[in-house]
């Protein structure tokens, strides 16, 4: 290659790292792909030109190139991590895992990647494994929040709180909460007659479990409890015990005006809950009346009535797992003579009902619901939800409503522990049906046909 040329390529390299650096993505690729044109064996301009793309969502050109950067020979830590990272969020995870490990050879004392593997191992399961790189990730950098919050799913999964709730605390959800409020973070001070804000953080859900806590604070002597969270969940929460105020996120809420403010889910560290003093008394959520007879009119008649959902927000970054990809996988369920099903599905999956037909009768009461305050009554009208991971399994929970929870192999959620067929957060009502590993969906949908059946059965013969 002409000299004029290699420096033609490394002047386009730097001009891209420099529009990199100031978010100008279509601008970096055009120079690092110019670059790789000059240049075929500059591994680094291909490995940025792929960090790009990938970046810009071409996760299919972006493998290529970073393939072609091995090709040339680059042998390095960022061209290693990077592949590694793209593989593990396509599930690629043996591939992830030897490209991490060639990232590991190249630089050993990367805390980055001790992190990465450790979360790779914990999706496989290998728990123990996982759990020693993520030390070993902290060892090399106590200050990284990723591998503490790892390590904190890891061991609230294994039903070890006390470590759990602690590693937990390194999450940054609520950080726009820390930058609003003027006042100070409660850290488990003594709650008597002051008063407290609760701030939203994570999904619907996180806010349904976690509420169980606010009657717990009122009892410790909080003289003032307001709760902040999603505005769907405002009507529903206004029912919680204890609690003063509701307020929607969306609504003008104060900077001052409280002696503490503290995020939900750090109330459980802070009053140290353990996998035996889990605060477990059901229901502590309920239906308006007003909402029960406007909807009662509509579910269907039936020995017994179950509620369906089959799919979660599909910007959860699990959801591809945790979520059914058709209703139809769930064809077995109206096989049941007995059971009427009703379908709470809301947003992503409602469209699906389109293609059930005449042979696969369902009642469509989710795209009707306003909040979580009509799917509230519309369940408590129901004899069982049947449900993937999503808030309408806590909302089930909460108000004491039996609920079966499809549970996903991959990555199952730390709530639902690694184990076991019951939840010690929502006893004698929730039951969990697992995957296994390579079983997919149909093992787990024959096991709940099998179950209703028998509670179908059951119930007409009390009958």
């Amino acid at each position: 290659m002409q000299p004029g040329i290699r420096e033609q390529a490394e002047a386009l390299f730097h001009a891209g790292n420099r529009l990199l650096e100031q978010g100008r993505l279509a601008d970096a690729e055009a120079s690092f792909r110019q670059a790789s044109e000059l240049a075929p064996d500059f591994g680094e301009a291909l490995t940025n030109l792929a960090f790009v793309l990938d970046h810009r969502g071409d996760q299919v050109a972006a493998e290529a190139s970073y393939r072609r950067a091995l090709q040339t020979g680059a042998d390095y830590f960022e061209l290693h991590m990077n592949l590694g990272v793209l593989l593990a969020t396509q599930r690629r995870l043996a591939e992830a895992e030897s490209c991490y490990i060639d990232a590991l050879r190249c630089n050993p004392d990367s805390s980055a990647i001790w992190s990465n593997l450790g979360a790779l191992y914990l999706g496989l399961k290998a728990e123990q494994e996982a759990e020693s790189c993520l030390h070993k990730a902290l060892e090399l950098d106590p200050g990284n929040a990723r591998a503490q919050f790892n390590l904190g799913y890891l061991c609230l999964r294994q039903g070890r709180f006390e470590e759990g709730w602690r590693w937990l605390e390194s999450r940054d959800w609520y950080a726009a909460l820390a930058q609003h409020f003027a006042f100070a973070r409660w850290s488990g001070e003594s709650l008597l007659g002051r008063s407290l804000v609760i701030g939203y953080e994570a999904g619907h859900g996180d806010m349904i479990q976690f509420a169980r806590y606010v009657p717990l604070l009122k009892a410790r002597g909080a003289a003032r409890i307001t709760l902040v969270c999603h505005p769907a969940l405002k009507d529903l929460l206004q029912t919680l015990e204890g609690v003063d105020t509701v307020l929607a996120l969306d609504e003008d809420v104060p900077r001052t005006g409280w002696d503490y403010w503290t995020p939900l889910l750090s109330i459980p560290y802070h009053l140290r809950t353990r996998a035996d003093s889990i605060p477990d008394q059901l229901p502590y959520l309920s239906a308006d009346s007003a909402l029960l007879q406007q909807w009662a009119p509509r579910l269907p008649g039936g020995t017994v009535r179950v509620g369906l959902v089959w799919k979660g927000n599909p910007n959860f970054e699990n959801d591809a797992e945790r979520s059914l990809p058709d209703v139809r996988l769930l064809a077995p369920l109206w096989t049941v003579r007995g059971a009427s099903l009703v379908s709470l599905q809301k947003g992503a999956g409602e469209d699906q009902l389109a293609h059930l037909g005449a042979a696969l009768p369902i009642v469509d009461l989710g795209s009707h619901m306003a909040s979580f305050a009509d799917a509230a009554a519309i369940v408590s009208m129901l004899d069982l939800v049947i449900c993937v991971d999503t808030a309408m399994a806590h909302l089930a929970g909460a108000l004491g409503k039996p609920c079966w929870v499809l549970l996903p192999h991959y990555m199952t959620d730390w709530r639902w522990l690694a184990h076991g067929t019951q939840s010690a957060w929502y006893p004698n009502v929730m039951r969990l049906f697992r995957q296994n590993e390579g079983d997919g969906w149909p093992q787990v949908v024959e096991e709940v046909t099998d179950a209703l059946g028998l509670m179908v059965r059951a119930r007409q013969a009390f009958h």
